[in-house]
Order: structure tokens, then C-alpha cells, then sequence
């Protein structure tokens, strides 16, 4: 694993150089989903995961919450399509619902550009070559994001992320903030078929 994540300080440079004035003009949008979610789903407001960042070190990821809390009769949650509302759809279709990320990109947690943080379960799964994908931060985008992303299955998202990791330059991190735009307006990719969320990575002898 390497000393220093994927672009070093030349990366954080160009994430601060963003990811300031975007969260300051994103922040009337930002107040209106918040209004928007406590109406539709009450309090909290967001929805807030552990996951894996640099070197697998833990962080809390920041999302605005798209699905309900909803139980069944024995207490435990509905199935993710169950508790996914139209409103939690248009927030993900839109992808407004990741906008809270900039602030662990503020952080230094997150980057804008690079591997999608997974589960922390996940971390003992990995094929030591699916690993390398943690020696990057992890980012709000990234290139599996714009080439399919959650039509993809799990080995081609890895290698993706792990070739974004051996290829990383601030050419190529513009040209995937471009195609992110491109695949947002476009609403390409955003569940598997049939699915609400991603099929759980259960390791390459489970894909």
C-alpha cells in the first residue's frame, strides 16, 4: 500500500480548488433537499455510513437520506425497494442525494474524483489486487461511475477503480467530472435491473 493516496497533495489541491466554491453555490440546493427530505422522511435529515477511505481507514460518509425507515411486523427494516419513495428515486436518479459528500471531500476523507467507498465489510473480501482500489481516497465519482455504474458487475468496477489508481492525472479526473455531468443529466446507470441497490459483494468465489 502506498505512503501517500493516489496524486498526493497536486489531487487535494484541485478537490479544495472545486469543491469550495461549489459547496458555497450548491448550498441554496442543499438547504431545499433538506427541507425537502425532513418532509418526506422525517428526521434524520441524513443518512450517515461508515465506510472505508484511504489504506481502508474508516470515515463517516455523508448522504441525504433517499429511503424510509420502515419495519416489518418482526422489527426488522423492509427490503431497500420497499422503503425507496419517489422522492428517494428522484434524489437518486439526480444523484442530489450525494451532494452532502463535498463536506467529507472538505474534510480530506473523500476526493471528488476516485474509487466509490464500499461497505467495511467488504474489506476482508478483497483479492489483494481488488484491494489497490484503497490506495486512493475515495471519491463522489469515479470512472466505473461514468462507464456503467451499477450495471457494472463487481470485477469490472474493480478494475476500473484499480486502473484509475495506475493511471491517475488531472486530465483524466476533468474528463470524469465532464462525463459525470454528461451521465447525471442523463440518469444512465443509476440501479442494476430489478434492483433498488448494488448486489452485496460477497468476495470473487460470490460474484
Amino acid at each position: 500500500m502506498t505512503t501517500t493516496p493516489t496524486g498526493g497533495g497536486g489531487k487535494r489541491a484541485i478537490d479544495l480548488l472545486i469543491a469550495i466554491p461549489a459547496t458555497v453555490l450548491l448550498a441554496p440546493v442543499m438547504a431545499l433537499v433538506a427541507l425537502t427530505v425532513r418532509a418526506a422522511f422525517g428526521r434524520p435529515v441524513l443518512f450517515r455510513h461508515t465506510r472505508p477511505g484511504w489504506r481502508g481507514q474508516p470515515f463517516e460518509l455523508l448522504k441525504f437520506r433517499t429511503m424510509t425507515s420502515d419495519r416489518g411486523a418482526d422489527g426488522r427494516l423492509l427490503p431497500d425497494a420497499q422503503r425507496l419513495t419517489p422522492v428517494g428515486r428522484l434524489l437518486r436518479r439526480t444523484s442530489v442525494d450525494e451532494l452532502p459528500e463535498l463536506f467529507n471531500v472538505l474534510r480530506g476523507e473523500m476526493s471528488l474524483v476516485g474509487p466509490r467507498p464500499l461497505l467495511m465489510a467488504y474489506l476482508d473480501r478483497y483479492e489483494p489486487w481488488q484491494a489497490r482500489r484503497h490506495e486512493a481516497r475515495p471519491g463522489i465519482t469515479g470512472l466505473a461511475q461514468v462507464r456503467g455504474r451499477n450495471q457494472l458487475d463487481w470485477n469490472e468496477k474493480f478494475t476500473l477503480d484499480v486502473w484509475y489508481v495506475d493511471h491517475w492525472s488531472v486530465a483524466l479526473d476533468l474528463k470524469i467530472l465532464g462525463l459525470t455531468l454528461w451521465t447525471v443529466c442523463r440518469g444512465e446507470g443509476i440501479h442494476q435491473p430489478d434492483r433498488a441497490t448494488a448486489d452485496e459483494f460477497k468476495g470473487s468465489a460470490g460474484r
